[in-house]
């Protein structure tokens, strides 16, 4: 079972009451669920095809394009203070029925929503812990990432997610060394491109694609990571049948070879 909705994303029955709002009514489950982020858990999914009760989860658009973007930094120790700055279209910010999701609600106009603690974030810091703990890294070597300044705002566009990531970093970095950072942690991934300028969400409208740009500003000294994605595609539906298509054995890319949409 791939879910698309929230129930097996996080794997502490503690946090879906804070988050979520409710009592998750089957946490048995919740340990054998792997996160379905396939860039961070291929493994994870491949070993499905001999379980018992295949599980996974579906990571959520903001994530998806967040966790790529700052995976490296986090397996390196670099994360020492971070504010994350979020935009969807309104197809990634619900498709429930409500007066400020209108059309004369949206058009023309930018706002910040789930201020204070948005749903996601949870997913954020949970998949950033386990990035940390994989590189065999203590728990604080990235103190920027829990607990998380996350903040997203909805734009007036049908879709796409742009993640900008503001990294102070915990040591001195070259541009150099960021570069060859993220080149190696993305060189075999069908799916994750590092570019050289700032990527636009019409970049990859309609691909299983995201884009990633990293750059360190010499006069702040700061870290900027922009990542875009297709919020209903690499955020949703295409991620979900490339860990289909991991589970099942097939070729991970099948079905998502379809290049972005120009114009």
């Amino acid at each position: 079972m791939i879910d698309l909705g929230p129930d097996f994303r996080l794997r502490d029955p503690a946090d879906y009451p804070r988050w979520y709002g409710f009592d998750h009514p089957r946490p048995d489950l919740l340990a054998q669920a792997v996160y379905g982020l396939p860039e961070l858990h291929r493994a994870e999914l491949v070993a499905l095809a001999d379980a018992e009760v295949a599980i996974v989860g579906s990571p959520g658009c903001y994530p998806t394009a967040t966790i790529l973007g700052l995976a490296p930094l986090a397996g390196a120790g670099l994360i020492g203070d971070l504010v994350v700055d979020a935009k969807s279209g309104v197809s990634g910010a619900g498709r429930e029925t409500k007066p400020d999701m209108m059309f004369g609600e949206v058009n023309e106009s930018v706002k910040a929503y789930g201020v204070g603690g948005h749903r996601h974030t949870a997913e954020i810091e949970q998949e950033l812990a386990l990035v940390t703990a994989r590189a065999g890294l203590a728990a604080n070597a990235n103190p920027g990432t829990a607990p998380l300044d996350f903040l997203p705002h909805l734009i007036p566009m049908t879709r796409g997610i742009f993640s900008s990531s503001h990294v102070r970093p915990s040591r001195p970095i070259t541009q150099a060394a960021l570069d060859a950072l993220y080149a190696e942690a993305y060189a075999d991934e069908p799916f994750v491109t590092v570019v050289a300028a700032p990527p636009a969400t019409k970049h990859v409208t309609g691909s299983n694609e995201v884009r990633i740009h990293v750059r360190l500003d010499e006069r702040s000294g700061r870290i900027l990571v922009l990542s875009v994605e297709d919020n209903i595609v690499k955020g949703a539906a295409g991620q979900a049948i490339q860990a289909f298509n991991l589970v099942h054995g097939l070729p991970e890319t099948a079905g998502l070879e379809q290049l972005p949409l120009a114009p």
